[in-house]
């Protein structure tokens, strides 16, 4: 089920941090399209600094493949952004990690039509990922990247904390 896009990221983080405060939960973010809206979005919620544990912005293809590890190939694709997610937790500390990576546009990247997204989530070392198609220019491109960031963050600090 998609979410609405109409929702304000100040209310997804305030519902996160509620979530990862209740639970302890530890946050971080990878992003590479969205060049750390996320981040920014989770640092302005109250309580942060009790659960948020940091961000990379890894624009670059070099900073993915060198600092995150991600393996040689196209980085709009479900390899790398696995490897930012799983990569980012071992290195911040943390339950829950979402990494971005997509073809804002308005050109293609590793052959990805503009407003293809891939996302992984991993929490508490299970890591999901999968793709979007997202219309519109970069502007639209990015806020729904955002709001599809912060949603699934909602969804993996408000649920009943995984066993394990």
């Amino acid at each position: 089920m998609d979410e609405p896009l109409d929702v304000e990221p100040e209310q997804l983080a305030q519902e996160i941090s509620d979530g990862a405060s209740r639970d302890g939960r530890r946050i971080a973010v990878v992003e590479s399209l969205t060049g750390g809206l996320v981040s920014s979005d989770l640092a302005a919620a109250p309580g942060s600094s009790e659960w948020f544990r940091g961000g990379v912005v890894a624009y670059d293809r070099t900073t993915k493949h060198g600092v995150l590890k991600v393996p040689d190939g196209p980085v709009v694709a479900e390899p790398a952004v696995r490897a930012m997610a799983e990569n980012a937790a071992e290195m911040f500390g943390a339950d829950v990690v979402v990494a971005v990576s997509g073809a804002g546009g308005p050109d293609p990247q590793d052959d990805q039509p503009p407003g293809t997204v891939w996302f992984a989530v991993s929490d508490h070392g299970r890591t999901d990922a999968w793709v979007k198609q997202f219309p519109g220019d970069p502007p639209d491109v990015l806020k729904a990247t955002r709001i599809e960031a912060l949603h699934t963050l909602r969804e993996h600090t408000t649920a009943a904390r995984s066993q394990g």
